[in-house]
């Protein structure tokens, strides 16, 4: 950021100088750093502005409100839950009408998906402040709504062998 006569030069924008001198508003993209040192322009890094994620925090030092923010997840979870069994709700509802089974696949599925949501909503009730609910949220953990693969077990380690002697093949001469 360029500072010149105490104020910030706003970037491809005229100005005047205390002479009352204009300078056009490409001048500071034109010039080296040592023509606006000439005419007192200095170099100023840009201040750094604290991050924060805004569905956490007003402001950097400055978090919403837990309660609410857990109030908001959960219902969000609450809402993904629903929209993951709502294709398979017809099952329910037939079952309901006319005592048609449900597949065991379906029901394991709905299952698996009830048992996430309730694991999330106790995870985000367990949260004792923000930071520790954000970085819940932020996680991997949270957007997972797939069982993750049983890991295979591992083969066993070969043993070592003796290695079996070369063979040559022997040829004969044809006769």
């Amino acid at each position: 950021m360029y500072i010149f006569d105490g104020k910030r030069l706003a970037p491809n924008k005229a100005f005047t100088d205390s002479e009352g001198r204009q300078y056009p508003r490409n001048w500071l993209k034109l010039t080296t750093i040592e023509e606006k040192q000439a005419i007192g322009i200095t170099e100023e890094p840009d201040p750094v502005v604290a991050s924060y994620d805004q569905r956490f925090y007003w402001s950097a030092e400055n978090p919403k409100d837990l309660d609410q923010l857990k109030e908001y997840w959960t219902a969000q979870v609450k809402q993904t839950a629903g929209n993951l069994l709502a294709p398979t709700d017809w099952y329910i509802v037939r079952q309901a009408e006319n005592s048609t089974g449900i597949p065991a696949d379906v029901l394991a599925r709905r299952g698996e998906i009830r048992t996430f949501s309730g694991e999330k909503e106790a995870a985000i009730a367990a949260c004792a402040d923000v930071p520790a609910l954000a970085e819940y949220l932020t996680g991997s953990d949270f957007n997972r709504w797939e069982a993750l693969p049983e890991s295979e077990p591992e083969a066993p380690a070969e043993e070592p062998t003796a290695e079996a002697p070369v063979v040559e093949e022997t040829t004969t001469p044809a006769e």
